[in-house]
């Protein structure tokens, strides 16, 4: 007799702990979108790089990472290459929008790899992510809808569908014998 038993872990409630502090921490300060933007621009991938971790996904985790460094690259190379300035002046990195590209890179590997259920929530995160970059007089939305291509871009180079490896359980008995043999059989 076989039993199959796969071990599920609820990124869902992670992330959505992790929105729910950081909304916290917006009330606190006043609803400031910068610092919002500031604050999911860590959470975001922080919180997915813990979902490679619970789900014990060494394989999707070099995926993120490879996302990552791609999107990061691209958003620099950019920056310094093209030299757009930022609305309200202050320096010539405004495209694209990196706070953009690292926040959708982590939502869009969630989606990719976990599914939409956990990739619609981190999107909402990064769209506000993209929102409080223009409101912040930072960018304006050429640059977030470049950063967003990038991230999401990025993403789809490296990142496959995550399958849960079963862990399977035997029970079985010598037909001649009262002995009784209980295993188990992880897949890595």
């Amino acid at each position: 007799m076989k039993f199959i038993y796969q071990r599920r872990c609820n990124v869902k409630i992670f992330v959505f702990i992790i929105t729910f502090l950081s909304f916290t921490n917006l009330s606190s300060q006043n609803k400031n979108f910068k610092i919002a933007g500031d604050t999911f621009l860590v959470a975001l991938p922080l919180s997915t790089l813990t979902a490679t971790i619970i789900n014990n996904d060494k394989i999707g985790r070099k995926q993120f990472y490879k996302g990552f460094a791609i999107s990061l690259a691209t958003t620099a190379i950019l920056k310094f290459s093209i030299n757009k300035s930022r609305p309200d002046g202050r320096d010539l990195n405004s495209f694209p929008s990196g706070h953009t590209s690292v926040t959708f890179q982590s939502a869009s590997f969630l989606q990719k790899r976990y599914g939409l259920k956990y990739g619609i929530p981190a999107y909402i995160i990064a769209s506000f992510t993209g929102y409080s970059r223009i409101n912040a007089n930072k960018h304006d939305l050429v640059d977030v809808v470049a950063g967003a291509i990038i991230g999401i871009g990025s993403t789809y180079l490296f990142t496959t569908s995550y399958q849960k490896q079963p862990i399977e359980f035997t029970f079985s008995n010598d037909k001649g014998s009262s002995a009784y043999l209980v295993g188990f059989n992880f897949t890595f």
